[in-house]
């Protein structure tokens, strides 16, 4: 009972924040995850990846909401998606690949330099300059499968990595967001499907698994923060988002410095 609390609890905080900050739940359940299985002594060489495919799982339902609010304010820029999904398809797919290669510690180093990436973007408000216009179908596909396959090595949707990449190329900031969200989807249908293929022959994972999904954790963590995220939107209008988004950046630090000396 304590863990489905820890796992409820999880998903509501990840919500929030997604609504709240615009960042991806994936950032917030990952290291949560890594944790609360931890604490469940769940098998240590695999709980980097039960949390990254729990949390791509998770997504898939959190993103359909996001995705239908933007699309209802006209945010999504639908050619944009048509070209990059196939990129991101691939990408995240054989991310997950070569995630399930891996030791939970390197994952766990790769995913703790992203989030000092992620905290210093907050804390420093890196935004690119829009300074060109979306590439042709090829360029797109690659990049499509370099936002895929890091999000599949970190366990989130994308919009750390697909965001920026839209502003420097001149879309508006919230029709960036609004089309990141809808690239979210299939990176979360791609990244699971993979986590979840690569995970079936591996013994020794815990009761509960569908291949590296732990599927306790992903009920509660989805029936709360679907339920949680249009709170954090709501009061996005009327909290200091600049201030918190620093906060946050701080609290990411020091989470990735907690999953740092875990290792030691």
């Amino acid at each position: 009972m304590t863990f489905w609390l820890l796992y409820l609890a999880t998903g509501a905080f990840a919500g929030v924040l997604a609504g709240l900050l615009g960042v991806g739940g994936g950032i917030v359940i990952v290291p949560l995850l890594t944790f609360v299985f931890t604490a469940q002594h769940l098998p240590a060489d695999y709980i980097q990846h039960l949390a990254l495919g729990t949390s791509l799982a998770s997504i898939m339902f959190t993103s359909v909401s996001s995705l239908r609010a933007h699309h209802g304010r006209r945010a999504v820029n639908w050619p944009v998606v048509k070209l990059i999904s196939g990129g991101i398809l691939t990408g995240t797919f054989f991310g997950s690949w070569v995630a399930a290669q891996l030791s939970t510690n390197f994952l766990r180093i790769f995913f703790v330099i992203f989030l000092y990436y992620v905290a210093s973007q907050m804390l420093l408000n890196i935004r690119p300059q829009p300074s060109r216009q979306i590439p042709g179908k090829g360029g797109m596909f690659g990049v499509g499968n370099v936002i895929g396959g890091v999000s599949s090595l970190v366990g989130i949707g994308g919009g750390s990595l697909s965001v920026p990449f839209l502003i420097w190329c001149n879309v508006p900031m919230h029709h960036a967001v609004g089309t990141s969200a809808a690239i979210g989807f299939p990176i979360a249908v791609a990244g699971a499907a993979g986590y979840i293929l690569n995970g079936l022959t591996v013994p020794s994972l815990p009761a509960g698994s569908f291949g590296f999904v732990y599927l306790p954790a992903l009920v509660g963590i989805a029936a709360a923060s679907v339920c949680t995220a249009p709170l954090g939107a709501r009061l996005a209008h009327s909290l200091p988002v600049g201030r918190l988004k620093k906060a946050f950046a701080v609290l990411l630090l020091v989470m990735g410095t907690k999953l740092l000396t875990s290792l030691f």
